[in-house]
């Protein structure tokens, strides 16, 4: 229990593992991987951050949205597991951002996911990560990431 420990030392509330919005599976296990499908800025059903950065959307709400993108994918981590303590290493961030053309920030819009997944994570949330701008999102959504896992038995 000692990531739920550090989930509430740092005040955060874990999320209801968001529905799939089309036909496909929230995350798939293969061996000791889990691999999420990529994750929208959901808070309470709703899209939290919709819109373009650099246009409509400032790199503080991207850096919200995409922190609040992550939670959801460790609350699908957790669905997964059962217990977020089995996970051993986030291997990988794949982030989009839902940008206006000129944008260029990218890494520092995620660095919301990446910035959430050590506080939570410690030595065990160094990842790699992916970091793409692209011109159109699902439901306007201003950031989507996906996560790979390494996870204990």
């Amino acid at each position: 229990m000692i990531i739920e420990a550090k989930l509430a030392e740092l005040g955060i509330d874990l999320p209801e593992a968001p529905a799939p919005v089309a036909a496909y599976q929230p995350w798939i296990r293969a061996g000791n991987l889990i691999f999420t499908s990529g994750q929208l800025p959901f808070r309470n059903g709703e899209i939290s951050y919709a819109g373009k950065l650099g246009a409509e959307l400032s790199n503080e709400d991207g850096y919200q949205a995409a922190r609040q993108a992550a939670l959801n994918a460790i609350a699908h981590i957790k669905s997964a597991t059962g217990d977020l303590d089995k996970v051993k290493t986030i291997i990988r961030i794949e982030g989009y951002v839902h940008c206006a053309e000129g944008f260029r920030d990218h890494p520092q819009v995620l660095n919301g996911a990446s910035d959430l997944i050590a506080e939570i994570f410690g030595d065990r949330g160094i990842h790699t990560r992916l970091a793409l701008g692209i011109n159109e999102m699902p439901l306007n959504a201003a950031v989507q990431l996906a996560m790979i896992v390494e996870v204990a038995d």
